[in-house]
């Protein structure tokens, strides 16, 4: 009994938070904060970014927070080294978290945190969203229509094909995210490939047994897939890992889509390829800068589609990531944080 009465002091406790771009996440007003109101004294600041290190740091500081709620929002390192001894914890409310200087933070005694499984099966039906788009061209035949030209009812423009038995290839496709994929594709009749520097399936997946899942090489991958789905997170290794000469080694009828982190491709190195007619086409739900430029040709090309980050967006999708959030905040308060990552 003293254990349980000790532990509901620790949870009583309400520590200052403040989420500094809510806006990113709750833009349309429609999510329930009201879990993480109850455990929390939360300020709610309703930008989308900030990115002024001196007022982040200011806006910390003034709050008086011990905990820093962001999402997808650059947090530099002069702000992280401005903030006061107060501040214990940073959630990131996302599964990526090269937003936020981890190392520099762990030297201030900050722990960082994020959501790595929120929403995994979103995205995978992203992915899959895009191989029908594109197997049955329905991008190029809605804009003909919208344009007027009805002509692709009695001849095609554009190929279509049928989706089972091709090969879709994923980049860190071992993961939740390349697995979830694997679960939609391989009922649809897909055959599944996936690059592994390990050359296999990590032990007990579940995929390890399966004979239309195979682990091969990257460029064998790349050579081989009608469609190749980006399933990794950026980190050193893999920012513009994917270019010129990964896009070259794909066939001419193939399809690249990226749903991770748009710096993955090198963009530039992409649209060249694109320019050319390399691959059929790509689908980038990511970009390196979002939205990109106003002069960028991937707006233009014919042959690149755009979506402005949708993949984590649904309601369902948000109010998952709210409330998994406020688990993480009340694995703090009670002294032993989840998914810790520094």
């Amino acid at each position: 009994m003293a254990m349980a009465a000790a532990a509901t002091r620790i949870l009583m406790r309400r520590p200052t938070a403040i989420f500094l771009n809510a806006s990113r996440l709750d833009y349309d007003k429609a999510l329930d904060f009201s879990r993480l109101q109850k455990i929390t004294n939360l300020t709610v600041n309703s930008v989308d970014a900030m990115t002024d290190a001196d007022e982040i740091a200011s806006l910390v500081n003034s709050s008086n927070a011990e905990i820093i709620i962001t999402k997808e929002m650059e947090v530099p390192l002069s702000a992280v080294q401005k903030f006061s001894s107060n501040v214990k914890l940073m959630c990131e409310a996302g599964t990526g978290y090269n937003n936020i200087p981890i190392d520099d933070a762990r030297t201030k005694h900050i722990e960082v945190c994020n959501i790595p499984t929120y929403s995994t099966e979103s995205v995978a039906h992203m992915v899959i969203t895009y191989v029908m788009n594109f197997s049955a061209a329905i991008f190029q035949q809605a804009k003909m229509l919208h344009e007027g030209n009805q002509s692709n009812f009695r001849v095609f423009q554009h190929p279509i094909y049928e989706i089972s038995n091709k090969k879709i290839g994923l980049i860190g496709g071992s993961g939740t995210i390349g697995t979830a994929v694997a679960d939609v594709a391989l009922p649809l009749g897909m055959e599944i490939l996936i690059s592994s520097r390990s050359g296999r399936l990590p032990k007990g997946h579940k995929y390890e047994n399966n004979d239309r899942v195979k682990v091969v090489p990257l460029d064998e991958l790349l050579a081989s897939s009608d469609f190749v789905s980006i399933n990794c997170p950026l980190n050193s290794e893999t920012r513009h890992s994917i270019g010129d000469r990964e896009i070259r080694l794909m066939k001419p009828t193939a399809f690249l889509i990226n749903t991770a982190r748009g710096a993955i491709i090198n963009e530039a190195e992409l649209i060249n390829c694109m320019k050319e007619k390399v691959i059929a086409g790509a689908g980038l739900d990511t970009q390196e800068v979002e939205p990109p430029a106003a002069d960028s040709d991937l707006w233009t090309l014919d042959n690149v589609f755009l979506t402005p980050h949708i993949g984590w967006r649904r309601l369902e999708t948000r109010q998952r990531l709210v409330d998994m959030t406020t688990d993480n905040i009340e694995s703090y308060i009670g002294g032993k944080t989840k998914n810790v990552i520094n």
